[in-house]
């Protein structure tokens, strides 16, 4: 029989043991937790769909293939297509553009020659048809001397022969041309020469086509098979490079350019020594636009030859003048000639003007010839001048 004292102690025994099983299955499912979170961190965790903004690859992409997959060699890689080079034109041929050119000439310059074999074809040349005609010529900008001189020699011609209509045109034909005088050596010299290249020097005042003038003369040489490389030395006026630039690119030809604002004798100076390198034929610097009013402007030219000269000899220095400026254009000539050896003129835009006189009067009053001519703002609208042809457009 159980007293009340074993009764007590029996149940204070069940209770302990009630509390050291409570307690054994607490700390067994606390390790348990544990043990199952380190298991998760350890794995790899699921993939997610790569976002298309930020496509990186993740870990184990690699692994979707087997190790053991054969290397492919270079033979069997598809390499990405090639992208297709920049075009390169084919500029015109000179003959071509001359004949084509010369069509042009004759259809903006004819009046003046239409005018003078109008008056020189009536029955009586009096006074007032030689004044009349003395008029035309100094408004088609022919200049006061010259005009003198032609009229004076088309009366005393026309009274000793006696002559008129078509006699009249053969005699004012050889006038003209005897006018343009085409004794004047008018070849470029842009022929390499002693291991050096030639070299160009493009000036002029602002406007008159200077950038212009270098891409179509660059594209004249490329059609003669000349290496050529441009200089951009104008660096005062927004976009100048870049515009000598797509000239070159064209054609194929390299254009050596600095910084907007930078030094014109540096730049200059480079495109000579990259010629150099280069063995180019020819280098062409384009130059800064200056009113010929500007001294210091125009001294500074005097710079950039002086530079070029460290390194070559300066073959050509041409002077553009636009040929709708008139007897404007004949004072700038003027005063950059007395700053720079000017070699050779370009006019540009002849065929915008009636006025072709200009050819005559800015050579009579430099003693430099006209060598080439822009007659339009295509890409090959540039042609050496050639006396003969460009008397026989006017009287066309």
């Amino acid at each position: 029989m159980l007293t009340p004292q074993l009764v007590t102690l029996l149940s204070d025994q069940a209770l302990i043991a009630i509390i050291v099983v409570i307690a054994a299955v607490l700390v067994a499912g606390t390790a348990g937790l544990v043990v199952s979170r380190r298991r998760r961190s350890q794995l790899p965790q699921a993939t997610q769909p790569a976002r298309l903004d930020t496509a990186e690859p993740t870990v184990g992409e690699d692994a979707e293939e087997p190790r053991d997959t054969p290397t492919r060699t270079l033979e069997d890689t598809e390499l990405p297509a090639e992208s297709p080079a920049a075009t390169i034109e084919k500029p015109e041929s000179a003959q071509g553009r001359l004949v084509r050119l010369r069509a042009r000439l004759a259809r903006s310059q004819g009046s003046l020659g239409k005018g003078l074999l109008a008056l020189l074809s009536r029955d009586k040349l009096d006074e007032e048809a030689w004044e009349d005609i003395e008029t035309t010529l100094i408004t088609a900008d022919v200049g006061v001397a010259p005009t003198q001189e032609l009229v004076e020699k088309l009366r005393t011609r026309m009274r000793v022969e006696g002559v008129g209509g078509a006699q009249a045109r053969d005699i004012l034909r050889e006038e003209l041309i005897a006018l343009v005088d085409p004794s004047l050596d008018r070849t470029l010299k842009v022929s390499r020469k002693e291991m050096q290249p030639a070299v160009v020097m493009v000036v002029g005042v602002n406007g008159t086509g200077k950038t212009t003038t270098v891409g179509k003369l660059a594209r004249v040489l490329v059609a003669e098979d000349k290496h050529v490389v441009l200089g951009a030395a104008d660096t005062f006026r927004a976009a100048a490079a870049d515009q000598l630039q797509t000239w070159g690119d064209r054609v194929g030809v390299r254009t050596v350019r600095g910084p907007e604002g930078g030094d014109p004798a540096s730049v200059a100076f480079d495109s000579v020594k990259q010629g150099i390198e280069e063995e180019a034929d020819a280098v062409l610097v384009d130059t800064a636009g200056r009113l010929h009013t500007k001294t210091g402007l125009m001294d500074e030219l005097g710079k950039v030859k002086r530079v070029i000269e460290k390194t070559a000899e300066v073959d050509e220095v041409l002077l553009v003048i636009d040929a709708t400026t008139g007897q404007n254009g004949l004072t700038q000539a003027r005063v950059f000639a007395e700053v720079i050896d000017v070699t050779g003129l370009v006019l540009t835009k002849l065929d915008g003007t009636a006025k072709g006189g200009i050819v005559i009067a800015v050579q009579r009053e430099l003693g430099v010839p006209v060598k080439l001519v822009g007659l339009g703002e295509g890409a090959d609208d540039m042609a050496p001048f050639d006396a003969e042809q460009f008397v026989d457009a006017l009287l066309d």
